[in-house]
């Protein structure tokens, strides 16, 4: 064939595009598959996970066959199957809000994240814009926090400063995974020291508070005064990761049969976690010793400012009231954007959920020192400010205010 003629051809035929293909079978995947038009260069999808173990509002998808600059649109319905909530299934799908941030988390390595362009939300979808870089595209709810990323935090932590930074595996869930968490202390002076307990993820879909506990442990591990004060005068426990079962099944864990972490704060708790974080609270408790519990989360969609659930005062003594107010003051003035805190906090109690004793914050408030702070932080995930650095960035405002709490005694 002629040259002139063979590119004639290409002109008036162009290559067909590749096929699309979409899988969720790796650590966190999650995606019912409605439909793949390699054509058009679209993707349906809805969330993925099973009900019973949790909200079905996450999803995370690998996508492959997008050439290098080519466009897509990837769509996303809510979950059309049944619920759980206030500890029943309720017979009716959970809102599609929980499912549809404002934008999507992207990928092109499965390791750093970034938002894609806006969706645009009709009444039952929303479509993201995507771009490929020729290579697999990765995109999520919002950006995945995996036992992967737990520990590689973990181990770079006791890499920069193995004198202090001591990675553990608290317990054993119910599945056999391992629940890793990182005590920093030096060793010789531990029991003199207040105790600072914090951990992320009672809530498997809540991927953006162990993205905040990241931020704390990179704060924590920075050559500033504030950071090496806190580092050198308490001791401080962080599990990034509570609900790793379900997070690395792909499931919701919020509302998740017999009831979630966050549910299961009493005498008999049905996971090996949150015992085991019991039973070392309780020892911290009976040295005097447990100065602060903090439990991160993700909020609702409509929630754009961070803010802190507490539990009702009412139940606390009047040292644990001030101190409770004196670090929501300090919070209020170190948490100041881009995800800028409100500083009305939101109280629970009865109104709340039935299980409400049974929440983490309220058990600490029942068994904790007279002076012990509890608190819940909910930190926005849909604006543009929701990414790993925005994430982080509360988690380093967080240290500068727990530092500036505990070097200032309450009167």
């Amino acid at each position: 064939m002629k040259p002139i003629l063979f590119f004639t051809l290409l002109l008036l035929c162009p290559l067909r595009a590749a096929e699309l293909r979409v899988s969720t079978d790796f650590e966190g995947g999650s995606a019912t598959i409605d439909a793949i038009d390699s054509s058009r260069r679209e993707i349906q999808i809805r969330p993925g996970g099973n009900p019973a173990r949790g909200w079905p509002c996450w999803w995370f998808v690998r996508i492959d066959g997008l050439a290098a600059g080519e466009t897509a649109t990837l769509v996303l319905r809510g979950s059309e199957r049944s619920a759980r909530n206030n500890g029943k299934d309720t017979g009716k799908p959970l809102s599609s809000d929980w499912a549809m941030p404002i934008a999507a988390a992207v990928s092109d390595d499965g390791t750093s994240w970034r938002q894609s362009g806006l969706g645009t939300r009709e009444t039952d979808h929303i479509s993201y814009p995507l771009e490929g870089t020729g290579g697999p595209l990765w995109v999520a709810w919002g950006p995945p926090f995996s036992p992967r990323e737990s520990e590689a935090l973990l181990a770079g932590a006791e890499q920069a400063r193995p004198d202090l930074f001591h990675p553990f595996t608290l317990a054993e869930t119910r599945e056999g995974r391992p629940v890793r968490a990182l005590r920093i202390v030096a060793e010789g002076d531990a029991k003199s020291k207040p105790a600072v307990w914090i951990h992320a993820r009672q809530h498997a879909w809540e991927s953006g508070s162990s993205w905040v506990a990241c931020g704390f442990v990179e704060w924590l591990l920075a050559d500033s005064d504030k950071a090496e004060r806190l580092r050198g005068t308490t001791e401080i426990v962080i599990v990034p990761i509570m609900d790793v079962d379900r997070v690395v099944t792909g499931d919701g864990g919020k509302e998740a049969d017999p009831h979630d972490h966050n549910r299961d704060w009493f005498e008999t708790p049905h996971y090996p976690e949150v015992a085991a974080a019991q039973a070392r609270m309780k020892a911290y408790v009976a040295e005097g010793r447990l100065a602060v519990v903090l439990d991160l989360h993700n909020p609702a969609s409509r929630d754009l400012r961070p803010f802190f659930f507490v539990g009702p005062p009412e139940l606390l003594s009047g040292k644990a009231r001030a101190n409770r107010e004196r670090f929501l003051n300090l919070a209020v003035e170190h948490l100041t954007g881009p995800l800028t805190l409100d500083p009305k906090p939101r109280v629970t109690g009865a109104n709340y959920h039935p299980l409400w004793r049974r929440i983490s914050g309220q058990w600490v408030n029942d068994h904790g020192n007279e002076h012990t702070l509890a608190a819940c932080l909910e930190t926005s995930w849909n604006t543009r400010h929701s990414t790993t650095e925005g994430y982080r960035t509360i988690g380093r405002q967080l240290g500068e205010a727990l530092a500036d709490y505990l070097s200032s005694p309450a009167p």
